[in-house]
């Protein structure tokens, strides 16, 4: 499938886990001073739950630090945490402020959570050294937030309390934010707040880290951590100073998540321009994984990245570059990162929707790899486009196959049901939007099918532009194949709007699909309409 390159297109997605629970509260007070602990499940999801520990100083004078150990029972295990430093030997836990929190003031309190798994609450409970008494689990009002997604992090705490409620439901809602659309797009991670689309996200796919040499690395760094953030342009209303050890877009997303707490940052490597070094990757995928996770998990943006998205185009196949690395090289690739990452980090992909026979997917064995991936997201888009300069125009993210379609088999439900024929779950398959068109110029057939002389004007790219564009400029006349088209004047153009994406989700619905990620968050609307549509769709 064409993809644009770097400044274009690629999408991939995220983790949503919700019930109905009662949290636990177990109050542990210090014996000697009133320095008390208190435990509270705030979530309870079946294979899992999420908690806070409270600290309080109930004393009349400061607390120069403060370190809390307990066991959790057998079987329990907490798999990841924020907010504090915690070790771990055996069943027993030992958690200590943060750096920049080194002191709690009288009367003060501060807290740190967790997720985990197995038997709780925790028990043989000391703070500061000093048994903590007793306790008794007491009931609260029921919840039914999914589970808290807030990784570790290394920022004090900001002025801005969580907003709102995290999405409901089980489904997924994944999209990309653009490293470089903090240039001439000039769309921030404020703007994720703003639209109103953090509280609709599940996870943000932050696009793109580089392979070069087959290893993981920066792809802008001034984007990335340099750049420095105005109190207009911050998350939180908070300017960057010169001498801070983090910047850019990945302390703005750290703000954004401490804003959010549900949201989950994926960090992707690859897409259309950078997919080169995979196939050196292939060829050592232990030592590829290892400088992936050094990457990810550098100290001076620990917090940041929740788990890595793989976004090879295209192993055993040709994208901008040809790769002959083999079946297994991508399923190798996938076990490597699943081994060094472990179990509490989220490894994710963006993969071919080539459902064609013998097309991109059946080059890869995509199911040998998803024992060890929490989700697929095949492209379904760029089908179609101007990179076939005179046509025939057809929608570029259809999600049937038409009568007529220039290629049998491109469209995602061909994709969709060749990925679950080889025995991919269904719940782990996302499906894929586009938040922006493709169009052609000398267009004089206004339904699908007509020639073209070449790629219509786009604001960034010839042949591509944004939804909140279109929908001004070239309002949308029909549909086909599940989404729609429109001509104006010459230009001819295909895109998704709000009611095409309903009717998506209502087939990623009844599919029983994990939900749906898209490429990419700039695209849409001020207030947000496309990510409405996702996610009232996926209810």
């Amino acid at each position: 499938m064409k993809r644009s390159v770097r400044n274009g297109l690629v999408v991939a997605a995220a983790v949503a886990l919700a019930a109905a629970v009662v949290p636990i509260v177990t109050s542990t007070a210090n014996a000697a001073g009133n320095l008390s602990a208190t435990f509270t499940v705030d979530q309870d999801w079946g294979s899992g739950w999420g908690a806070t520990y409270k600290i309080t100083n109930g004393t009349s004078s400061a607390i120069n630090g403060w370190t809390l150990e307990f066991d959790l029972p057998a079987g329990g295990q907490i798999t990841s945490f924020w907010d504090a430093d915690v070790v771990r030997t055996g069943q027993h836990y030992v958690a200590k402020n943060k750096s920049w929190a080194p002191t709690l003031a009288a009367g003060a309190s501060i807290s740190w959570g967790m997720n985990g798994s197995g038997a709780k609450p925790p028990i043989n409970c000391k703070i500061n050294g000093v048994v903590c008494s007793g306790g008794t689990p007491t009931s609260n009002p029921p919840s039914s937030n999914p589970p808290s997604s807030k990784p570790p992090s290394s920022n004090p705490p900001t002025s801005n309390p969580p907003t709102s409620n995290p999405p409901s439901g089980s489904k997924k809602v994944v999209g990309y934010f653009a490293e470089w659309g903090v240039y001439a797009r000039n769309y921030h991670a404020k703007n994720i707040d703003t639209s109103g689309s953090a509280s609709k996200l599940t996870h943000i796919l932050y696009a793109f880290g580089n392979t070069t040499g087959g290893r993981c690395s920066i792809g802008d760094s001034f984007a990335d951590y340099e750049k420095a953030y105005t109190a207009a342009e911050s998350v939180d209303g908070v300017a960057d100073t010169w001498d801070q050890p983090l910047r850019g877009s990945f302390n703005q997303l750290k703000k954004l998540k401490a804003k959010y707490p549900h949201l989950k940052v994926i960090w992707s490597f690859g897409g259309w321009t950078w997919s080169g070094g995979f196939t050196q990757a292939a060829a050592n995928p232990a030592a590829f994984a290892d400088s992936c996770y050094s990457l990810v998990n550098d100290p001076r943006w620990a917090g940041v990245f929740d788990g890595i998205d793989i976004d090879w185009e295209y192993p055993n196949a040709c994208g901008l570059q040809c790769d002959t690395s083999g079946p297994n090289a991508f399923k190798n690739v996938i076990s490597a990162l699943r081994s060094r990452f472990g179990s509490s980090k989220l490894v994710t992909a963006a993969i071919t929707a080539d459902g064609t026979n013998g097309g991109k997917i059946d080059a890869t064995d995509y199911a040998g790899a998803i024992g060890n991936l929490d989700w697929l997201m095949p492209m379904t888009y760029d089908y179609f486009g101007s990179f076939s300069a005179q046509g025939p125009t057809a929608p570029h993210s259809p999600l049937n196959c038409y009568a007529g379609i220039p290629t049998a088999g491109f469209c995602a439900e061909t994709a969709i049901n060749k990925l679950k024929s080889k025995g991919i779950p269904a719940n782990k398959l996302l499906l894929g939007i586009g938040f922006y068109g493709r169009g052609w110029t000398g267009v004089t057939q206004a339904t699908p099918g007509g020639t073209a002389t070449g790629a219509a004007p786009g604001t960034y790219e010839q042949g591509n532009e944004d939804y909140k564009v279109l929908k001004n400029t070239c309002p949308a006349t029909g549909t086909i194949g599940g989404t729609a088209y429109a001509k104006c004047g010459s230009n001819w153009w295909s895109y998704d709007t709000p009611s095409t994406i309903t009717g998506k989700m209502s087939y990623a619905k009844s599919q029983s699909l994990g939900g749906a990620f898209f490429w990419e968050l700039s695209g849409d609307t001020s207030n947000g309409e496309l990510i409405t549509a996702v996610s009232n769709g996926l209810k």
